[in-house]
Order: C-alpha cells, then structure tokens, then sequence
C-alpha cells in the first residue's frame, strides 16, 4: 500500500506542473507590433505561437532596406527609447555566447535574419527552438522583438554585428 502512495502523489505532482505550464502559454500564441526607432519608417507584426516544443515566428514587417536584417528578441519589453536601446540586450536567460540560432551555444532571442525584397517588405515564417510562450524568466511574453539595419553575422560579440535598432515591440498575449 505504501508503495502506492508514493505514485499518485508523483503522478499529480506532475499533472499539476503539466497544468501549470499549460496555463502560463496562451493558446493563440503572442504577438509584437513594430513601430519605428532610430529615425526609421518601418512598421510591422510579428506573432509567435506554439508548434510542438517549437516557436513558429511569423513577421510582416515594412519599410525595410531591401536585404538582410537583423531580428531578435530582447530582454527588456521597453522600446520607449527613440533607439530601442530600453530594449536592452538579447534575451539570454542561459548565459550563452551569441550566434548562429542552430548552434548549440546562442541566445534564445537569437533567430534568423529577416529579407526584405526590393520594395523593402520582408514576409517571414520559421520555427525556431528555445521561445517560451510564458511569463518569467526563461518566458518572451513581456520581452521585445527588435529588427536591425544590418544583417547579424552570428559571429561578432555580444550581439552579431547588426547595426542600429530600426523598429521595435512590445511582446505580448493576443
């Protein structure tokens, strides 16, 4: 009998931490609208929802130079600064080096560039690991999803090179 107890308590310890985390994604996912910083004119969504232990990303951004861009999710959800620096750094709630958003050592916030075609608008849709849809420490929900001038090099410290913030929002729930 004794060894039962043990069971059903690990067996609703683990429901109730199931549960918890349920509760604390939002089931249609979070989403960012990008307004202009450092003297830009581009605006945008970004929306991230939940894909297995994955976060598909989705973007409609405008106003870009046609290129590479840099795009990241930053610590801060602060874009008040008329260079996004309120932002702060890239979200790295483990303490990695930057780089490449395949490697094993990156930011969580580190995630592809986006393009912008000729007419400066950039479509985007990936799945990327490590975006919590939560609240909290290791959560994005609260944090910024800031887009760069320039390309990020996944190489140079702490933040890949990629220039000024040119537009920046507030991550929240939809």
């Amino acid at each position: 009998m004794h060894s039962r107890i043990p069971n059903k308590m690990l067996h609703a310890a683990a429901f109730a931490a199931l549960l918890s985390a349920c509760a604390t994604t939002p089931p249609g996912g979070v989403s960012a609208k990008l307004e202009p910083r450092s003297g830009s004119a581009v605006t945008g969504t970004v929306t991230f929802t939940p894909v297995g232990e994955n976060t598909r990303v989705q973007a409609d951004v405008r106003g870009l130079t046609p290129g590479e861009h840099g795009f990241h999710v930053h610590e801060a959800g602060d874009c008040s600064a008329p260079d996004a620096s309120s932002a702060k750094g890239h979200f790295n709630p483990a303490g990695k080096a930057h780089g490449h958003y395949t490697a094993a050592d990156h930011h969580a916030g580190d995630i592809p560039n986006l393009i912008a075609d000729k007419n400066g608008n950039a479509r985007y849709d990936m799945e990327v690991p490590r975006l919590h849809l939560a609240t909290g420490p290791v959560g994005i929900i609260g944090r910024s999803i800031v887009v760069h001038a320039d390309p990020d090099d996944y190489k140079s410290q702490p933040a890949g090179n990629s220039g000024k913030r040119v537009a920046c929002g507030v991550i929240v729930k939809r």
